[in-house]
């Protein structure tokens, strides 16, 4: 499978991943404040199992640390992501 391309729509409140210009998932969230909050991830069935929701996952979460932001992972899927890789953990915050 082609690279993937994680981006940030803001007008949608959502990431988006895309494979060859292609909507392949995104991951939703709003802000309160400083904190982005994630509340739910899909891929599209075409892309199951390859990669995009890891790649996904991983783009949204270096975007929120770049922008200098915290994370409140409602979605179960950015949770189980951040369990797996500890990195992500300081972004976390108990309440947003």
């Amino acid at each position: 499978m082609a690279d993937v391309v994680v981006s940030d729509a803001p007008a949608s409140h959502r990431y988006e991943a895309t494979v060859d210009g292609e909507l392949a998932g995104f991951a939703e969230y709003h802000d309160r404040g400083t904190t982005r909050v994630f509340t739910h991830t899909e891929v599209l069935d075409a892309f199951e199992g390859h990669g995009v929701g890891s790649a996904l996952a991983k783009g949204a979460l270096d975007d929120v640390s770049a922008s200098g932001r915290r994370v409140k992972a409602i979605c179960p899927f950015i949770a189980a992501y951040i369990g797996r890789h500890p990195s992500y953990e300081t972004l976390l915050v108990v309440d947003a």
